[in-house]
């Protein structure tokens, strides 16, 4: 959910659920890169910015802290986390597992409702790669590649998938800003669908699996040139 400035400058956030609707604000605003790698955040200030307590920003945090986004240290408060490449190559070698596994019990589950949804949603994204707007395409390519797997109807496994999902979008996210490799990406979309409108489940599932690889190595190489390039400046 995206916070709404007053007329004060000030960020306000509709009342109810106050942890969950802080935590949303401030996921988004990791997401897109208002808050980088390795800031801090003050809870008074957060506090001061949504005009709320101290204790649903701590909740919040903690919140944020369980999908991987901070991490809270003692006597630092919470940092916003940096992840090895590495890491971010094991979180998406962890999603090609449980997608292609949930994408193999969905194809022969899904119905033509299913597929008219999805196919709106890749116009969408679609949309959102042309015209170069990083949070349409973020959510956009989660909720595409989510309406694939829903038909196989493992509640579990789509949970993780979707943690999973919050932890990479930010550097998906910054990769769309760098490079233009995003353009095979939106190919690959439309190919994958393709191929799941057929019932080709097997080929289906080895072309999800090239496509989750080339996702990472595309994004390992480009987020390694871009701190290699920060720390030059730094």
């Amino acid at each position: 959910m995206m916070s709404e400035r007053t007329t004060k400058g000030r960020l306000s956030i509709k009342r109810q659920s106050l942890p969950e609707s802080v935590a949303a604000s401030l996921q988004e605003r990791i997401l897109n890169g208002e808050f980088n790698e390795g800031d801090q955040l003050f809870q008074e200030q957060i506090a001061a910015e949504y005009e709320v307590s101290r204790m649903p920003v701590r909740e919040a945090l903690r919140q944020l802290e369980a999908a991987g986004l901070v991490q809270i240290q003692t006597h630092k408060g919470a940092i916003v986390t940096a992840l090895p490449v590495e890491q971010i190559g094991e979180l998406f070698h962890l999603r090609g597992l449980l997608e292609c596994d949930a994408l193999k019990i969905a194809v022969p589950r899904m119905t033509p409702e299913a597929l008219r949804h999805a196919e709106k949603l890749l116009v969408v994204l679609e949309e959102a790669y042309h015209q170069r707007d990083t949070r349409a395409w973020g959510v956009g390519n989660s909720e595409f590649h989510m309406s694939l797997y829903r038909p196989s109807d493992r509640p579990r496994t789509l949970a993780l998938i979707e943690g999973l999902n919050v932890q990479t979008e930010r550097y998906i996210r910054l990769q769309l800003t760098l490079s233009h490799a995003l353009a095979d990406a939106e190919r690959e979309h439309r190919e994958l669908l393709d191929l799941c409108r057929q019932g080709e489940t097997a080929k289906a599932v080895a072309y999800l699996a090239k496509h989750i690889e080339n996702a990472r190595k595309q994004l390992v190489q480009e987020i390694a040139r871009y701190r290699k390039a920060k720390r030059a400046l730094d």
